[in-house]
C-alpha cells in the first residue's frame, strides 16, 4: 500500500461515519493549522478546505456560527467577505490543548499529589468543579476530593479563576506508603483501561500510513494536509481524555506511549507538504497565509 492509497482509505473511512462532528474538525484545523499561521481565515477559503473531507458549505457555515456562539471564534466583515479568528477564550483553550498534544509525555514525578477538597460546596457547585477540573485530568478519589499527581498549574489557576469559588481548598500531599494500592486506585479512578483501548484503536487506524510512508515518502500536499488534520483530530480525541499520569501509576504496556510516537513520526513526515497546501488554499485579510511561527516548528520536539 502506498502513502496515497493509505491516505485515501483513511479519508474514505472518515467520510463514511454516520455523524461528522464538523465543529470539532474545524476546531482542529484552527488549532493545528490556522492559529500557527496568523490566526485569521476567510470563510470562503475555509469552506473550500473543508470540502476535502466531504463537508458541504451549509454545514461549515452552521458549524462556524455555533463556534461563535460557544465563544471559540469571532468574525469580522470586510466588504462582502467574512473573516474568522479565535477569541481570547478560544486561544486559551487551544493553548491548553496544544501544550498537551505536541509535548512529549512527562516521566518525572516526585510522588506528590494536588488535592482539591469539595466539602462545603452544594451539589450543583460540586458538579461544576468536577466538570471544569475534569478537563484538566482531575478525578474523584472520594465524593469530596479531586486529585491529580502532576497538574498543569497555570491551567488550574485559570480554571479556579473561572469557577470563582472562595470555598475550594487546595492541598499538596505525598504518597508515603502502599504505592501499589495507589496505582490500583488510580487505574479505577481514571478508567485507564478504556483510555488504553482508545489509544490502541488510534494505533490500528494510523499504523498503515506510517508503514506506507516508510516504503514511499512521496505524499501529495492535499493528502498530507488531510492526513495531518485527521491524525491530530483522532489523537486529540483520546489525549484530552487522558489525565497524563506519571508512568508509576500507569498499567503495564500502556498504549499511550506508542500512540505518541506514531503521532509524532507521522506528523513530522507530512507537516511540510500539508503547509504548502494550506498556503495554496487559505486566505487572510492580507492575502496569503503568513509563514508558520517558530513555536510551531518546536512541536513534537522539533519538526526540522
Amino acid at each position: 500500500m502506498t502513502i496515497e492509497s493509505a491516505s485515501r482509505k483513511l479519508v474514505k473511512e472518515f467520510r463514511s461515519r454516520r455523524t461528522l462532528r464538523t465543529g470539532s474538525l474545524i476546531t482542529t484545523v484552527f488549532g493545528d493549522s490556522i492559529a500557527a499561521r496568523g490566526g485569521t481565515v476567510w470563510l470562503g477559503s475555509l469552506i473550500n478546505l473543508m470540502s476535502d473531507f466531504g463537508i458541504g458549505e451549509r454545514l461549515v457555515r452552521t458549524s462556524v456560527f455555533r463556534l461563535v456562539q460557544d465563544g471559540w471564534l469571532q468574525s469580522s466583515q470586510i466588504g462582502r467577505r467574512s473573516y474568522y479568528s479565535l477569541t481570547d477564550e478560544g486561544c486559551e483553550r487551544i493553548a491548553h490543548a496544544t501544550s498537551k498534544i505536541y509535548a512529549e509525555p512527562t516521566s518525572d514525578w516526585d510522588e506528590r499529589w494536588c488535592l482539591v477538597l469539595l466539602a462545603g460546596l452544594d451539589a450543583s457547585q460540586k458538579e461544576l468543579v468536577r466538570k471544569e477540573l475534569g478537563w484538566l485530568g482531575f478525578a474523584a478519589l472520594s465524593s469530596n476530593m479531586l486529585a491529580h499527581p502532576t497538574p498543569d498549574e497555570a491551567a488550574l489557576d485559570a480554571a479556579l479563576r473561572r469557577l470563582g469559588s472562595d470555598e475550594l481548598i487546595i492541598i499538596s500531599g505525598k504518597t508515603v506508603r502502599n504505592a501499589l494500592a495507589m496505582r490500583n486506585l488510580a487505574q479505577d479512578s481514571w478508567n485507564l483501561a478504556e483510555i488504553d483501548a482508545a489509544y490502541a484503536g488510534f494505533i490500528k487506524r494510523f499504523s498503515p500510513l506510517i508503514t506506507a510512508y516508510g516504503k514511499d515518502a512521496n505524499v501529495l500536499p492535499k493528502s498530507a494536509f488531510m492526513v495531518r488534520t485527521l491524525l491530530i483530530q483522532e489523537y486529540r480525541k483520546v489525549l484530552l481524555r487522558d489525565p497524563l499520569l506519571p508512568s508509576e501509576l500507569l498499567p503495564e504496556s500502556w498504549s499511550g506511549s506508542a500512540a505518541y510516537r506514531l503521532c509524532r513520526n507521522l506528523y513530522r513526515a507530512v507537516h511540510a507538504p500539508a503547509d504548502a497546501y494550506l498556503s495554496d488554499i487559505l486566505e487572510t485579510v492580507d492575502g496569503p497565509l503568513p509563514p508558520v511561527s517558530g513555536e510551531f516548528m518546536q512541536r513534537f520536539g522539533c519538526l526540522d
